[in-house]
C-alpha cells in the first residue's frame, strides 16, 4: 500500500506555528479544514522548526535516532571541516582528527566499550549455558550497538548480512533491517536540508509530500513526494546530518588499526589500501549529485536490459545532499524468492563488471527490488566501482583457466589481476593452486561456490605473498552480496557456476585481441584441435534462462545428438560466432585436406600392389599432422551427425576409419539430419549456411595449391 502524502504547506489544525506536526488529538475533519485553508497559513522560521524536531519527534515516528543520540558528539564538537570535504583524502582527515586527540580517545572508548559490552554479555551466556535461548537477543542488540555507533559500523554490517552461509539466521534478520529501517532523524530537520540545498521553498517543488520518510538507512532517508511542475511522484532522498564527520573519524581510526594490524600479523595485502578504496567509495555515496549522474548512466547502460528497471534521475533537482528520483514500487528481492530475477540480476551484474566495467558495487537486498509487473529495480548509485579492459580481460581468462583446470595459466592470471608479485615462481604456484582447487573443480562448473574455492587458498596465499588489490575487494563484494541474496531463495544455488553460461558466450563472440588469443590457447594443444572444449564451450553458452533456449517438450523429443547439432549450428552460423566459424572451417578443410592424400595414398598403394611389375612405393604423403586432422574431422562428424560406432571413436585414427569417415562425408543420409536443423534456424544463418561450401572448397583450394608450391621450392 502507498505510504500516506499529504499536500504542502502543512500544518497542525491546533496551532498554525508547527507545520509537518501533527498532535493525536488532531481530527480527519481538522486536517480537511488545514487542507482547505493552506494557502493562507505563514512559514515557519527554520530556528522554531528545529526547536519542535527535538521535542516531538519521537511522538510521530515512534523511534529515536540513536545515532545522533549516542554519537552525535562526533559532528558536534567543532569538526566542520570534516563536513565540507567533497572526497576522501586520508591526509586531510588525519590532520582535521590528529588535533582533536580527546575527541579520537572518545570514539575510541565508546567503540571498544561498545563491542566489549556485547562480546562480554555472549561470553557469559555461554558460561551460563544459555547461549541458544539469548542467541536473538543478542542478535538485536548488536543491530543496536552497531547503529549507535553509525553509519560507517552500519554499512559494514549491511554487507555480512547478505551473506546467510557465513553468519546465522537471526544475525541475518537483524542485520537485515540495517539496510532501510534505521530510526529516521527529525522531517524538520529534512526540510531544511532541502530548502538549503536546492534554494527553493519545500511547498515550490512539492504538491505533496509524505509526512515520515518510507525508508531511513545509514546515510540518509527518504520520502515519497509528488512535484509540483510535472505531478510526478517521485523519491526524495536526504543526506543523514553529521554523517561525513563521523564517517571520516571511524575510516581514520580504521585506517589506523589497519596499519598496526598489517605490521602485526605480517600481512601481504595493503590493509590501508583495502581501507582507502572502501572509503573512497564511501565518500562517492555521499556526494548525492554524482550519485544522480551515475544513475543516468547506469540507466543508459543497462536500461534496455530485459527484465531490468532502472528509475530515472532528476539531476537539475539535486545536490551534494539532496537527491530526487523516480518513484519505484516493489518488494526487496531477498523477501520474495524469485529465482528468475536474482539469474536476470547475476546477468546485469556479469555485464557490469566484464562488459561495460562500470558496476554497481552495493547490492545489497535494500537496493534490489522486484516490481509489481516482475522486473528487477536497482536502487541506490552511491557506491558504483570501474573495472579496467585488462583485468576484465584477466578475470575471464582467469575463470576458464579455473574451470579447464589448466593451472600453470591460472598462475598467469593471478600475475595479470595483481593478485599475486610478477617475481613470484608461476610453476610452484601452480602446483599449489592444483592442491586447492583441483577438488573443487571435479564436482563440475554448476557446482562450484566461493566456499569451495576458499578452502584451502589462506595458506596458499600466505606463503606466496598473495595480496588483494583494493579494486578487487568491492568487484568480489559485489558477486558475494548478489550469491547471499541468491542464497535465501536457493540454498544450492552457485553464483560461479551459474555465472560460467555468461563467462564462455563472451569469450566465443568478444573481438578482444586478448580473449581470441586465449580461446585459441584453450582450443589448441600441441596443434591438435579439442572441439569438446568447443563443444563445451558453446553448450555452457547456451545453458541461461536470460536467453532464448529449447523449450522442454523440444528437448524430450530430439535426440542429445540433434540437440548438440542445433546448438552448434544456430551459434556458429550467427554473426556473433563468425570467429568459431573460422576456425571450424579451418579444420573441416585441414581434415578434407588430410583425408584426400590419405585415400590417394590407400588406393594408390592398393593398385601398386596387385601390378605384376616390382615399382617403388613413392614417399609417404599422409604425415602426422595429417594424422591429427583426420582424428579433428571425425569428432566433428561425430558432432555433426548421428556418430561413428563406439569401437571407432576410440584409439588413433586408421586407414579403415579414413574410409569410414569419407562414405559418411558422401552420404546424404549422413546428412539429413543437419540439413533439416538449418530449415529450422533463422534466415540469416540459412544464408550464411549455403556460402559455408564455397567457403570452404576455397580454403581446401588455397592448402592445396600453398603446399603443392612448397614441395616444388623445397
Amino acid at each position: 500500500m502507498a505510504p500516506l502524502a499529504l499536500p504542502l504547506p502543512l500544518l497542525c489544525p491546533c496551532s498554525s506555528r508547527r507545520p509537518w506536526q501533527f498532535h493525536r488529538h488532531c481530527t480527519p475533519a481538522n486536517l480537511q479544514q488545514s487542507f482547505s485553508t493552506r494557502s493562507r497559513l505563514p512559514r515557519l522560521s527554520t530556528g522554531l522548526r528545529v526547536r519542535c524536531f527535538r521535542g516531538e519527534n519521537s511522538e510521530n515516528s515512534g523511534e529515536t535516532d540513536t545515532f545522533s543520540k549516542y554519537s552525535g558528539y562526533v559532528f558536534e564538537v567543532g569538526t566542520s571541516e570534516a563536513e565540507l570535504l567533497d572526497n576522501y583524502d586520508p591526509n586531510k582527515i588525519a590532520l582535521i582528527y590528529r588535533n582533536r586527540p580527546l575527541l579520537l580517545l572518545r570514539r575510541l572508548l565508546q567503540i571498544g566499550s561498545t563491542f566489549g559490552r556485547w562480546f562480554g554479555l555472549r561470553y557469559i551466556d555461554g558460561l551460563l549455558g544459555r547461549s541458544d535461548s539469548m542467541f536473538k537477543k543478542r542478535a538485536a542488540e548488536l543491530r543496536s550497538a552497531l547503529v549507535q555507533l553509525g553509519p560507517a559500523f552500519v554499512k559494514i554490517a549491511q554487507a555480512v548480512s547478505s551473506r546467510p552461509d557465513v553468519i546465522p539466521p537471526e544475525y541475518v534478520e537483524e542485520l537485515s533491517l540495517l539496510q532501510d529501517r534505521i530510526a529516521p532523524f527529525s522531517t524538520e530537520i529534512a526540510l531544511d536540508i532541502i530548502e538549503q540545498e536546492l534554494e527553493v521553498p519545500v511547498e515550490n517543488l512539492f504538491s505533496e509530500i509524505s509526512l515520515q520518510p518510507i525508508a531511513a538507512a545509514s546515510l540518509g532517508q527518504v520520502y515519497q513526494a509528488r512535484l509540483r511542475s510535472n505531478g510526478q511522484i517521485v523519491a526524495v532522498k536526504v543526506q543523514r546530518p553529521g554523517v561525513r564527520a563521523a564517517i571520516a573519524l571511524d575510516i581514520y581510526i580504521l585506517r589506523l588499526l589497519a596499519g598496526y594490524i598489517r605490521n602485526a600479523g605480517k600481512f601481504n595485502t595493503d590493509l590501508q589500501a583495502v581501507v582507502d578504496e572502501w572509503a573512497s567509495s564511501l565518500f562517492q555515496e555521499m556526494d548525492y549529485e554524482a550519485e544522480a549522474q551515475n544513475g543516468l548512466k547506469f540507466r543508459k547502460l543497462f536500461g534496455q536490459l530485459p527484465d531490468v528497471v532502472i528509475p530515472d534521475m532528476y539531476l537539475e533537482l539535486s545536490s551534494r545532499r539532496v537527491l530526487i528520483m523516480e518513484w519505484v514500487e516493489g518488494q526487496k528481492l531477498s523477501e520474495v524468492k524469485d529465482l528468475h530475477l536474482v539469474e536476470v540480476g547475476l546477468y546485469c551484474s556479469l555485464t557490469q563488471l566484464l562488459e561495460s566495467g562500470f558496476y554497481h558495487a552495493d547490492p545489497h537486498p535494500g537496493n534490489l527490488l522486484r516490481t509489481y509487473d516482475g522486473k528487477l529495480a536497482y536502487l541506490d548509485f552511491g557506491m558504483m566501482g570501474e573495472f579496467k579492459q585488462d583485468l576484465r580481460d584477466g578475470l575471464i581468462e582467469a575463470c576458464l583457466h579455473l574451470v579447464n583446470r589448466e593451472f600453470d595459466a591460472l598462475a598467469g592470471d593471478f600475475v595479470t589481476l595483481g593478485l599475486l608479485p610478477p617475481t613470484a615462481q608461476t610453476s610452484d604456484v601452480a602446483q599449489a593452486l592444483t592442491g586447492v582447487f583441483q577438488n573443487a573443480v571435479t564436482k563440475g562448473i554448476r557446482n562450484i561456490s566461493f566456499g569451495d574455492l576458499s578452502g584451502n587458498l589462506g595458506r596458499t596465499m600466505y606463503k606466496f605473498k598473495f595480496q588483494i588489490p583494493s579494486y578487487f575487494s568491492l568487484v568480489i563484494r559485489s558477486l558475494a552480496v548478489l550469491e547471499g541474496v541468491a542464497l535465501s531463495s536457493d540454498p544450492n544455488y552457485k553464483v560461479l557456476g551459474s555465472s560460467y553460461p555468461w563467462i564462455a558466450r563472451k569469450v566465443l563472440t568478444d573481438s578482444s585481441p586478448q580473449l581470441r588469443s586465449t580461446l585459441q590457447a584453450l582450443l589448441y594443444k600441441d596443434g591438435t584441435f579439442r572441439i569438446d572444449r568447443l563443444e563445451s564451450l558453446i553448450t555452457e553458452s547456451l545453458r541461461s534462462t536470460t536467453n532464448e533456449t529449447l523449450s522442454g517438450r523440444e528437448e524430450k523429443a530430439d535426440k542429445q545428438s540433434r540437440l548438440a547439432m542445433k546448438r552448434i549450428l544456430k551459434f556458429t552460423l550467427s554473426e556473433q560466432g563468425d570467429f568459431v566459424r573460422d576456425i571450424l572451417l579451418e579444420e573441416l578443410a585441414k581434415g578434407m585436406d588430410a583425408l584426400n592424400r590419405a585415400t590417394f595414398e590407400k588406393a594408390a598403394s592398393g593398385v601398386i600392389s596387385r601390378l605384376p611389375i616390382t615399382f617403388s612405393l613413392p614417399p609417404r604423403l599422409v604425415e602426422d599432422e595429417d594424422i591429427k586432422n583426420l582424428e579433428t574431422l571425425r569428432r566433428l562428424m561425430l558432432v555433426l551427425s548421428d556418430g561413428l560406432t563406439k569401437e571407432q571413436n576410440q584409439g588413433l585414427m586408421t586407414w579403415n576409419d579414413a574410409v569410414v569417415v569419407l562414405q559418411k562425408l558422401g552420404s546424404s543420409k549422413e546428412f539429413l539430419p543437419m540439413l533439416s536443423v538449418i530449415l529450422e534456424l533463422p534466415a540469416s544463418a540459412q544464408q550464411q549456411s549455403f556460402r559455408l561450401p564455397v567457403d570452404l572448397t576455397g580454403r581446401l583450394a588455397s592448402r592445396i595449391i600453398a603446399r603443392t608450391i612448397r614441395r616444388l621450392v623445397l
